[in-house]
This record gives structure tokens, sequence and C-alpha cells, in this order.
């Protein structure tokens, strides 16, 4: 997304449904479970884990963006609108975003993980319009002020996007995806050289958000990681 579309854009990082160690938690429902007692995410080392979550600590991580991913910023999205009313289901562009791509998302033998600067808000905005459930949120920084040289930077694949070293962190050597507008080649040089596993970073057209390309790729990356020995 250009750095002009950021002007305004609300830092909301709030946490909410977060432990006390400020890991984001996973309703145990979506393992199956009938009771709302939380799960971790990260999960701890020094706990037992439920086999529901050692199943799905052994699959690839998929870090999903939002904006200029799943909601195109393209054509004619207004340039003066990124404020605290972005993130909320009044915003009029929430009409780009594809019901179809939920399902498509959740057919994929990996574990989906909010990656977005909307944190929180997306399992609340997001998420009922694309059919997913309630996915856990990658703990990530601030986003950077509108003025920040890092974002002209970053743009001409200078220097790492704000996301990447905090989404290699919490990968922890497992497999991921990245799904994001502003990838460049900074951040793939980098996650080559820290991250232990294997990853893809792909790059997705703000304009047009995810396109059948793109689940292609994603696919077709997925399917040669499962054949590996």
């Amino acid at each position: 997304m250009s750095r002009s579309r950021r002007a305004g854009y609300p830092a909301r990082h709030r946490q909410r449904g977060s432990a006390a160690d400020g890991r984001p938690v996973v309703p145990r429902a979506a393992c199956g479970h009938a009771d709302d007692r939380p799960l971790l995410w990260p999960a701890r080392t020094d706990v037992a884990i439920l086999p529901c979550v050692a199943d799905r600590m052994n699959r690839p991580l998929l870090f999903l963006d939002v904006d200029g991913t799943l909601l195109p910023v393209g054509g004619d999205a207004p340039e003066s609108d990124w404020d605290e009313s972005w993130q909320n289901a009044s915003n009029p562009l929430l009409a780009r975003l594809s019901p179809k791509h939920g399902p498509r998302l959740l057919a994929l033998p990996c574990e989906l993980v909010w990656a977005t600067a909307w944190m929180a808000d997306a399992n609340d905005v997001i998420a009922p319009v694309l059919g997913l459930p309630e996915l856990p949120v990658a703990q990530l920084s601030e986003v950077p002020d509108a003025d920040d040289p890092s974002w002209a930077l970053s743009s001409a694949g200078g220097s790492l996007g704000w996301k990447t070293r905090a989404l290699v962190e919490q990968a922890a050597g497992r497999p991921f995806v990245w799904l994001d507008d502003e990838i460049n080649d900074a951040d793939r040089a980098w996650v080559g050289a820290h991250h232990a596993g294997v990853a893809l970073l792909h790059r997705v057209d703000a304009r047009h958000g995810l396109t059948e390309r793109d689940f292609t790729a994603v696919t077709d990356w997925l399917r040669d990681l499962s054949a590996r020995p």
C-alpha cells in the first residue's frame, strides 16, 4: 500500500483477548472443544500441549494481511479515511471484501494467523464477512508514523517492513506463508538469513487484493512443501 494511504493510519494495536504475558488466545472451539477456555498462541513449550494444538503446530503458518491483501485499496479508494473509523464495520470499502476468500483460505493445509495492523479488530470486522472463525493474531510492533522514512525505503525495497522481524520470531522455525502487499526484496533476504525453516513471502497487488494467481502460488508452494521428505 502506498505511503500516502498511510497518513492517519490507526495504530490501534489492541491485544483484546490476550494472556498476561501478551500472547493472543485461541478459542478451544477451534479444536472441537465445547468450553471457552482459551489456548495461547504461540504455544508455550513449558506446559502440556493439547493433541489438537500439537497437530496444528506441525502445519505451516499462513500470516494474513488485510489492507491491500484481503481488502483492495486501489482505484477510487479514498485518500483521507485512514483514521479510527477505518477498522470499523461502517467502513464502506469493506464491500470490496470477497466472501469467497474465506472458504478458500480455510481449505489450505496451514494455520491461518492475522498479521495486520487491524490486530484483534480483524476477528471482529473482517472474519465474519469472509466466514472465517476467530483466528490467532500475530504480535506486531506499532505501525510507523506516516512521515517515518522507513516507508519510502521499504517501498523501494531498501529496508525491512515493520512486520518482518516479529513474524520470523513468532514462526519459530515453522514453515510459513506470508501474504502482504508490502513485502520487498529486503524482507525476503532477511527471512532467508534468519528463519530456520522455509518460507514463501508472496506480495499481493494492493490494487486488486488476492487473485486466482495468488491462490495458485500459495497452493503450489504448499503442495511442494508437503512432498518434501
